[in-house]
């Protein structure tokens, strides 16, 4: 992985007194179905490598990522199988505006059409 390698360098860069260390990396999966909760909710969450699994995981099945450091990292402090906090909702919306475009459009129940 090519990811591994850069953060190797960025690591060497900071000890050498360059660049801060890089955070460690942090992937946090949402859900949203209108049946189970009235907000989105976290369905996986993890650091370094289960951050990593998270995401080779995504993007083998097609799931749109969105990179965001600091959302992120709000959300990994959400309990999985949790609605995510207030305060992330503005923030979660975009991204899910972002994914439905992505997508094409709106999911059925979102239009008031037959799921």
């Amino acid at each position: 992985m090519t990811r591994g390698r850069d953060l190797l360098d960025e690591r060497a860069e900071a000890e050498r007194g360059g660049a801060s260390p890089p955070r460690e990396p942090v992937a946090v999966a949402l859900s949203f179905d209108p049946a189970i909760a009235n907000a989105p909710r976290v369905v996986a969450s993890g650091k370094g490598f289960i951050a990593e699994k998270i995401l080779e995981f995504a993007f083998a099945h097609g799931v749109k990522v969105r990179t965001d450091p600091d959302l992120a990292q709000v959300l990994a402090a959400v309990d999985v199988d949790s609605v995510i906090p207030a305060e992330a909702f503005l923030a979660v919306a975009e991204i899910l505006a972002y994914v439905y475009r992505a997508n094409g459009g709106l999911p059925a129940w979102a239009d008031g059409g037959p799921e």
